[in-house]
């Protein structure tokens, strides 16, 4: 399924399962719902499994949203008591969606008491309370935490009966916009499908590239390699350490459990030229989660000052990650430089995270899974170096595999019985039924005023275009999307490729003839001034009296 159908069905007002391999955009989906539904003032309540993962959407955990903590059961009592908070009341009560993301990390105990908690708020036995249930995640990713004696039987949230009385569409994504590389994806595929062919493993065991640049990450099974192979690259290195406290404040237990999801460590010691990595997005900067640097240097207020493998330079500020309730107070606030040290990295902590490039050495994975997790981290084959791997690296969990094979059955089912026509109709009835506007002027009115609202946090529109080159869409698609020029999407493009070098733009590229003379014109301004690299667009235009556009001569830039 693509994603559009998706979103038209989640549009719907059914209870939906949003799944899908590595990189196919479930969070992208989740993120455009979010958007539909905040516009036409329709009460969502927005959370994931863990902090870190909570923290993409900008919601909450569900464990404090729902009140369950780290709860194992609930008796009549605990839900007593929780109706008389007042704050979990007004929230439950007014919220007509909720999403929780990352489920395969929502052990199925925790999965039945939130559905405990909203028949008891709502007072009926409708599942979860009779409001509409969107999860997102894929249960080939790494299992929730359980106790020893637990199978993944006990602990997978698709064997709770809460799962079953909620009656899910399954929507399953399987455009693949992360990797670059087909041959990656087929093995990454083939894991999947349980039947790795003999070419596969082939492929893995010869991967092993000279990668390019600066010393790429080491992905590891165990914490006692990474934290060796941290500490000793980092004593290597001489001059004086550089030690950053993270702050945290609100509920310590809470707090503990953030900070184990956070992948910015409470004590982060540094140095020039330390390997790190980014471990947040901050799009407007030029960093992503997972992007790779050198600390060259500190300012004058002790901040490191990053060189990224592009060679773009990032003053690297302190983040904060926050954790509110629906009505917006603060539960926990950790407040860190947003690095850790990246000579290596657990499977585990990877998880979630896109890498330019990675040494793997996958000979003591120990976790079904564990190896599909690791390998799905890169977009290409060219940027992996895997220096070993046992047999259980290419195995998935069988329940996984089986219920995999059965979501994919119900989302074509879904497809299949899915019209347009109807499902536009039933997201009109819902948007009705939940107390949400109809009327375009006022939609476009309240979506005026919540792109002027501070308190929602924008993505770059640079990203917004990349995320749409990623989908495939030409520039006109794009410019009509985004209600914006052509012009303005070409300057885009060359944003884009400074932040993204490695990504391919051929498909834009203008006429040789068209780069000939841009590059002609560019080059004898540039000699006549060459202490100015700045160029305007207008000399150039006007040198070429006016027979190249100005879209043209920017998309001839971006090639330059």
């Amino acid at each position: 399924m693509n994603q559009e159908k998706a979103l038209s069905i989640l549009k719907s007002g059914k209870n939906i399962f949003l799944t899908g391999s590595a990189g196919t955009g479930k969070t992208y989906v989740l993120n455009q719902y979010i958007q539909y539904l905040k516009e036409r003032r329709i009460p969502v309540s927005i959370t994931a499994s863990t902090g870190i993962a909570a923290t993409h959407l900008e919601g909450t955990t569900i464990h404090a949203w729902s009140g369950i903590g780290i709860k194992n059961s609930l008796s009549i009592g605990n839900l007593r008591e929780l109706k008389e908070k007042k704050y979990l009341k007004k929230n439950i009560d007014n919220s007509r969606v909720l999403i929780i993301d990352e489920i395969s990390m929502l052990h199925k105990k925790q999965f039945d008491m939130v559905n405990e908690v909203l028949q008891f708020f709502k007072e009926t036995d409708d599942p979860f309370g009779g409001i509409q249930l969107i999860i997102s995640g894929d249960f080939f990713q790494l299992p929730p935490i359980g106790n020893h004696s637990e199978t993944n039987r006990d602990k997978f949230a698709f064997m709770s009966q809460a799962w079953l009385d909620a009656d899910l569409t399954i929507c399953y994504l399987t455009e693949q916009f992360r990797h670059t590389d087909n041959q990656l994806n087929d093995i990454l595929n083939e894991i999947r499908s349980g039947n790795v062919s003999q070419r596969a493993k082939e492929i893995l065991s010869s991967n092993k590239n000279e990668l390019e640049s600066i010393e790429p990450t080491k992905l590891y099974t165990h914490n006692i390699d990474v934290n060796r192979i941290n500490t000793e690259q980092l004593q290597l290195i001489k001059g004086k350490n550089k030690i950053f406290k993270a702050k945290i404040k609100g509920n310590l237990k809470l707090a503990e459990t953030v900070k184990k999801s956070i992948l910015a460590p409470e004590n982060l010691i540094l140095k020039i030229g330390a390997k790190v990595m980014f471990v947040k997005n901050n799009y407007e900067k030029g960093y992503l989660n997972g992007s790779l640097g050198n600390v060259i240097k500190f300012n004058n207020e002790n901040i490191p000052i990053v060189r990224l493998l592009n060679g773009y330079e990032i003053t690297a500020e302190h983040e904060e990650w926050r954790i509110e309730d629906e009505k917006g107070k603060l539960l926990v606030s950790y407040t860190q430089i947003p690095l850790r040290l990246a000579w290596a990295i657990t499977v585990h902590k990877s998880q979630g995270m896109t890498l330019d490039s990675a040494t793997m050495d996958l000979s003591k994975t120990f976790e079904k899974g564990q190896g599909y997790v690791a390998l799905s981290r890169v977009k290409s084959l060219s940027g992996l170096n895997l220096t070993g791997y046992n047999s259980m690296t290419l195995i998935v969990d069988s329940l996984a595999f089986k219920a995999d094979k059965r979501f994919k059955e119900l989302s074509l089912n879904a497809e299949r019985d899915s019209n347009a026509k109807d499902l536009d109709k039933l997201a009109n009835n819902f948007i009705k039924e939940s107390g949400g506007i109809t009327d375009l002027d006022e939609i476009k009115e309240n979506k005026k005023s919540l792109k002027k609202d501070k308190k929602i946090k924008k993505k770059s529109t640079y990203l917004v275009t990349k995320q749409l080159i990623d989908k495939g869409y030409s520039l006109k698609e794009i410019s009509k999307e985004r209600e914006l020029t052509l012009g303005t999407i070409s300057t885009h493009l060359i944003r884009i490729s400074d932040l993204y070098p490695k990504m391919d733009l051929s498909r834009f590229k203008p006429d040789k003839k068209i780069i000939a003379k841009v590059k002609k014109v560019r080059n004898a301004i540039l000699k006549a001034n060459p202490e100015d690299n700045r160029i305007s667009l207008k000399p150039i235009f006007e040198a070429l009296n006016g027979e190249i556009s100005y879209g043209d001569i920017k998309l001839a830039l971006v090639f330059l």
